[in-house]
């Protein structure tokens, strides 16, 4: 069943609703929809109710007539207050690191879960030329380009890992989400992580990373670490950025551990 919620700028943003239980609130990263949670959803569902966001430009949610990070914040913030009573909130990639500023904002938080939100620290998260390459790409109308560019140069997923990412459904989504993508680079390198916004989050957090992920995934985490004294830190042995599809056994298996009553 799909939820409808309306974020501040009147952007509708759908949420594909099932499980039942405690709710919580699935953001996924970009170049995609609800649909890449699909792998660890039926582990999720039997706990929660499950609200899996597209985020606005994807899948079944709106856009607006101009974009910036603080857009989607305002997005998920409205997603986590629009539930009612007490909400857990897990985000991937970009989709984390909007979660983790809606933190500031949402008043219905409970628990926070970011695998891998991509924060500048020390080494550049998007390599020099690869957004305007990206653009050009989308201009010509390669969309499935831009999203295997993307994959291979950004978060720097492996060729074996998105060769197999590319043989299920919702690789159908990263491609119509391709549009979305040089935005949220640009987005996300004009990012700058104020640690003193974070200082008064109480609610616990755990941090995800993969023991195999490139640095620059450690070093943001780190610096969430030390901006939040609830957040907790768990690697992933031997994944990467995308365990949600390698091992969601694992993954399903850390979050739920970590969201035990």
């Amino acid at each position: 069943m799909m939820s409808m919620f309306t974020s501040r700028d009147g952007t509708p943003i759908a949420c594909e609703k099932s499980g039942d239980g405690p709710s919580l609130v699935l953001v996924h990263g970009t170049a995609a929809d609800h649909t890449r949670w699909a792998p660890v959803l039926p582990a999720l569902c039997a706990r929660f109710t499950v609200y899996a966001c597209d985020r606005r430009g994807s899948g079944a949610s709106g856009d607006g007539p101009s974009y910036s990070m603080d857009c989607e914040v305002e997005d998920v913030a409205a997603v986590v207050d629009g539930i009612g009573g007490p909400v857990d909130l897990l985000g991937h990639s970009y989709g984390a690191l909007c979660s983790l500023e809606a933190a500031t904002r949402a008043n219905n938080l409970r628990r926070l879960v970011l695998y891998e939100p991509p924060i500048p620290a020390e080494t550049p998260i998007t390599p020099a030329g690869v957004i305007n390459r990206l653009q050009a790409l989308l201009d010509a109308g390669d969309r499935q380009g831009v999203v295997t560019t993307f994959m291979l140069d950004v978060p720097r997923v492996p060729p074996d890992q998105l060769d197999r990412m590319r043989s299920v459904p919702a690789w159908q989504a990263r491609v119509a989400a391709a549009a979305t993508i040089p935005r949220e680079l640009r987005a996300n390198d004009d990012y700058r992580f104020v640690p003193q916004k974070f200082r008064d989050i109480k609610v616990p957090v755990l941090l995800l990373l993969g023991g195999s992920s490139p640095p620059f995934f450690r070093a943001g985490l780190e610096r969430v670490q030390a901006a939040i004294p609830s957040a907790q830190l768990v690697v992933l042995p031997e994944q990467r950025h995308t365990a949600i599809d390698m091992a969601p056994a694992l993954f399903a298996r850390e979050v739920l551990a970590f969201l035990a009553p």
